[in-house]
């Protein structure tokens, strides 16, 4: 499965465990049916879509009207935010697969912190909203914890604090600067699974930070090398 997003649309599949095929269309491709036919005949049991954007939603409502799901194949997005579930609809979107850093229905802490965010917004956060939000708070807390808005010194903190938010669960900041932190596994509900607007995920599956990002060694970070 693709790791990292191109200009590029790859359609990786697997069946058993093993990489079947891939294709590749050019951004803003209107015309997904060509690569879903081959998905379809291929006899992979995943279908990975590695698009986002308008991409990934015209892709997954295709994927729908050519009954990939109904004939037993699971289709997961490599990205997927809450509002492409919202604005397509779940009759399209229900048995999408993916792993996402945020819902708003996890628990008590995130349900209470959406609520004051939709007061304002009149939709449910993304992850990319939690995840600011989270990020400058916890900048703002190492800041008055330092007592200094020294980089280095504020670093330091930023590092030392954990991360234990509406956003994120037994996050931390490592030395290469990444926040390592748990992310959910999670799959859209089918129309009459739903309670209600923005109800559309199954109970979110915790999926360890440790095994959701790159370990330290692998990361990259020329500085850290250096060491």
């Amino acid at each position: 499965m693709a790791s990292t997003f191109s200009t590029n649309l790859n359609l990786e599949l697997q069946a058993t465990g093993e990489h079947s095929g891939t294709w590749g269309s050019t951004l803003n491709t209107a015309d997904f049916s060509a690569f879903l036919l081959q998905a379809q005949a291929s006899g992979a049991k995943v279908v990975a879509l590695a698009n986002a954007g308008g991409d990934m939603v015209n892709a997954t409502k295709q994927a729908d009207e050519f009954g990939l799901t109904r004939a037993g194949k699971t289709v997961v997005s490599l990205l997927t935010f809450i509002t492409d579930v919202n604005s397509v609809g779940l009759k399209a979107m229900q048995g999408l697969t993916f792993i996402t850093a945020f819902y708003w229905d996890r628990d008590d802490e995130s349900r209470a912190w959406s609520k004051r965010f939709f007061e304002l917004r009149k939709r449910m956060p993304t992850m990319a909203h939690a995840a600011i939000y989270s990020a400058v708070r916890h900048y703002l807390r190492a800041i008055e914890a330092a007592g200094t808005d020294e980089a280095k010194a504020v670093m330091a903190k930023m590092r030392e604090i954990p991360v234990n938010d509406f956003y994120a669960k037994n996050g931390r900041v490592r030395e290469d600067g990444r926040m390592v932190h748990d992310m959910y596994f999670v799959q859209v509900k089918a129309p009459e699974e739903s309670n209600g607007p923005w109800d559309y995920y199954e109970n979110p599956v915790d999926h360890s930070g440790r095994s959701s990002f790159s370990s330290l060694d692998e990361g990259g970070c020329p500085p850290v090398k250096q060491r």
